[in-house]
């Protein structure tokens, strides 16, 4: 079996609607943020962030690790997709289509 398969290959996509109203909030938005660029997230869109993982047992090991740094408030969500879907994605930059500007790849050493 091909070990690197658009099909096996997953992207996981974190989406979050945080409160910034109180100093309190702005601190836990902006942690968290922190906590997933530290985990190899980058941005996609404004609250959306994701990250390119080899396989589904990689990407459970992530997924399981933002849910540890969950803030106390707000909504999250955690979608995972294969690479098949990610590069089906249609992005519009006005009335133009744009080719989407994913992060690189992430090498892995075993």
């Amino acid at each position: 079996m091909n070990r690197i398969s658009e099909y096996r290959v997953m992207w996981i996509l974190v989406f979050f609607d945080l409160p910034t109203e109180t100093k309190k909030d702005k601190k836990a938005y902006q942690l968290f943020r922190k906590r997933l660029q530290c985990d190899g997230f980058t941005m996609f869109q404004f609250s959306i962030y994701v990250r390119h993982c080899a396989s589904m047992e990689n990407a459970t090991v992530h997924i399981n690790r933002v849910k540890s740094f969950l803030p106390e408030y707000g909504k999250v969500g955690i979608m995972c997709i294969t690479d098949k879907q990610f590069g089906n994605i249609d992005l519009f930059f006005g009335k133009k289509p744009q080719v989407p500007n994913a992060p690189g790849q992430q090498l892995e050493l075993f």
